[in-house]
Parts: structure tokens; sequence; C-alpha cells
């Protein structure tokens, strides 16, 4: 079926995942996008699309949009250009070159059984990475909420112990099967765990969906010591101030490694030692930048 978007190769299902497919495009369509966008060049339908946006940056733009009554979320991407590149490179940092990144995230995470957001739609076209045209459709995971904003009044508020139970053993059970599957996430904080609100969650019946994966690393193999702390390090400073006690956080790490509490305290000495100063060095940082101007 031609769906006009040139040279693209269109995917019934979703191509491999991987470090990246190199040159050449790829257009994946799943309906209702396959039958709505049919004889239209899908890289200018996904520029057309309308709806709220919520984000817009330097060759990015995320949006929400609905059609026939779902909801949807849209990430544009248009070439960053070689400064941005060198920029990020300069400073270490890896730069975001397209919607790649999150599609094969998505697919990972799927084979790992890691519930996620489900792609309807992707297409990447063109070969020089300062030049790169992507976009990526998921689906809309309603109703949720934020774990950020289920655990913001724990303090004041304690959930049930087994509910709390419960949800550290999940959030465990996903960074786990995340990082030994290859897949570091690079924004690992609460607010990208998206518990499902339907049904009521209990502690038998609970569902947790991990999201924004735009900086997301996929490859072969269990992600590297580096990556994985830095996750690690990332949701231990967003649970801070959600009242969790030294138990809570010993089980998470149970959880996580499934080994012995005695041999992770051993093993992982440096990790434990890393989260503390991450934690106190992220937390500084997060004062200083939202602190009230004229706050000493």
């Amino acid at each position: 079926m031609n769906q006009g978007a040139g040279e693209a190769r269109e995917h019934p299902s979703p191509p491999p995942a991987g470090r990246g497919a190199g040159g050449g495009s790829i257009l994946y369509l799943d309906e209702p996008f396959r039958t709505l966008w049919a004889g239209q060049d899908a890289f200018q339908a996904a520029q057309a699309l309308q709806g709220k946006v919520l984000r817009e940056l330097a060759g990015r733009r995320t949006l929400r949009t609905e059609i026939g009554g779902r909801g949807y979320y849209v990430k544009l991407h248009r070439g960053v250009g070689w400064g941005e590149i060198l920029k990020n490179l300069v400073t270490a940092r890896l730069p975001v070159l397209g919607a790649e990144h999150e599609w094969h995230a998505i697919k990972r995470l799927t084979e790992l059984g890691v519930d996620t957001m489900k792609a309807v739609a992707f297409g990447r076209r063109g070969s020089n990475p300062a030049k790169l045209e992507s976009f990526i459709v998921t689906e809309e995971l309603a109703p949720t909420v934020s774990l950020e904003d289920f655990c913001r009044d724990w303090p004041a508020r304690p959930p049930a112990p087994a509910l709390k139970r419960a949800l550290i053993a999940r959030v465990a059970e996903m960074a786990g099967k995340m990082h030994r599957g290859g897949v570091n996430h690079r924004d690992c904080y609460l607010c990208h765990f998206l518990l499902h609100t339907e049904p009521i969650p209990t502690p038998e019946r609970l569902r947790l969906s991990l999201i924004d994966l735009h900086r997301a690393q996929v490859r072969a193999g269990a992600a590297p010591r580096r990556w994985r702390d830095k996750d690690l390090a990332a949701l231990h400073f967003s649970t801070l101030e959600i009242g969790l006690t030294t138990r809570d956080r010993l089980r998470f790490l149970r959880a996580y490694f499934e080994r012995p509490l005695r041999d992770i305290l051993i093993e992982e000495a440096d990790l434990l030692a890393h989260l503390a100063r991450e934690g106190a060095r992220l937390t500084e940082r997060y004062r200083r930048k939202f602190a009230p101007q004229g706050a000493s």
C-alpha cells in the first residue's frame, strides 16, 4: 500500500530494536493512521496534526490530539542542526536527533514485559544527522496519574502499607527489567511512572506504565553500570520527599537486584554511597533553581 512517503519503507510491524537503523527512511503506521493517512505523505500529515501544544523546542514539538474521540500524543522532530549537535557533544551530552530513541525503547520495553506506551505511528527520513525528520504517535494512557502526584501527600496522609509495598516492588521490578534488558531511561523520575486508576489500584491489582522515553538508550546486553546508576540516582532523588523509610528503600533494593539484602549491601556499597551523594547534589541544585527570588 502506498502511503505517499517518498522513499520510506513501510513496515506492517515495528522494525527490530537496536542502536538505530542507519540511513534511509522508515515508516510504520497502525490504525487509525494507516487508514487516515492512506494516499498521503505521512510526514506532512503528521506535521499537520492539530491539538494542544505541550512543548515547543528548537527542532521538536509535542502535542496532544484527538482522533475519533481517542487521545494521542505526537512528537515531531525536525533537524536540530550541526550547531546543536556540537554543543551537546562539547558538554558531554548525547544529542537527541529524532523520535527513533523512543521508538526503539518502546519496542524493547514491550519485549521485556515492562508496561509502557503503545506507538501507533512512526516515521523517519533523511540520512544527514543534522537534518533528520521524524515523528512518533503514541496512544494516550488514560485515566492515569503520575506517581509523583499520587505520592505527593504521603508524608501527611500515608498510604495503606500494603499498597505502598506493592508500588515499591512494581517500580523496582520495572527498573530492574529495563536495565537488565539493555535500556536506560536518562529521565528516570517518579513523574514518568504512570499509575492506571481504572480499576482502582489495590496491592493485588495495579498497573504502572513508563513514559517519556525520548532520551532513552537501547543496547544489547545489560545497561552499563554508569547509566544504570544515573537512573537509580534520579529515581532516588525523586522519592526523597514522599516519606519513604529506610526499610522501604531496602525493600526496593532487594526487589530491584533480586538478591539477598545482605549480599546487596556488600556488593553494591559503591552504588549506595553514590545514591546518597547524588540525592544531596540534586536536591541542592533543585533548591537553587527554584528558590524564590531574593532568597539567600
